[in-house]
């Protein structure tokens, strides 16, 4: 999973220079959209807009495979700090359904109790 992780950065990055490295389309506020045409900017163009759709469509299926195999526990690592996870969730206390106030662990001592020490005396 790291790996798939590792190959989606990299992929990110390369997504980022495919389009910063592109020129304006010529549309909105960009002017000289003419003299795109000349010297073979257009094919060049063409590929770096294919480039940035494959790209694109790499970062998606990437993005959907990580988040299938995370859920479904894909690595002994994910899944054991997951299960630890869980039991602290388990011993820690919930607040009570009504007036909010929180519930002690069904293996603690009232709150009220002596000590056993202080009632000898």
């Amino acid at each position: 999973m790291y790996f798939l992780i590792i190959v989606l950065i990299i992929i990110c990055i390369a997504l980022g220079l495919f389009v910063l490295i592109q020129n304006p389309k010529g549309g909105g506020l960009a002017t000289g959209g003419a003299g795109s045409n000349m010297f073979g900017v257009q094919r060049t163009g063409d590929v770096l807009e294919k480039g940035t759709w494959i790209l694109l469509t790499l970062i998606v299926v990437l993005t959907l495979s990580i988040t299938t195999i995370a859920k479904s526990g894909g690595s002994s690592a994910s899944s054991g700090s997951g299960s630890k996870l869980q039991e602290q969730l388990d011993k820690t206390p919930t607040p009570s359904p009504i007036g909010g106030a929180m519930q002690a662990p069904s293996n603690a001592a009232p709150a009220n109790a002596a000590p056993a020490d202080s009632a000898k005396k």
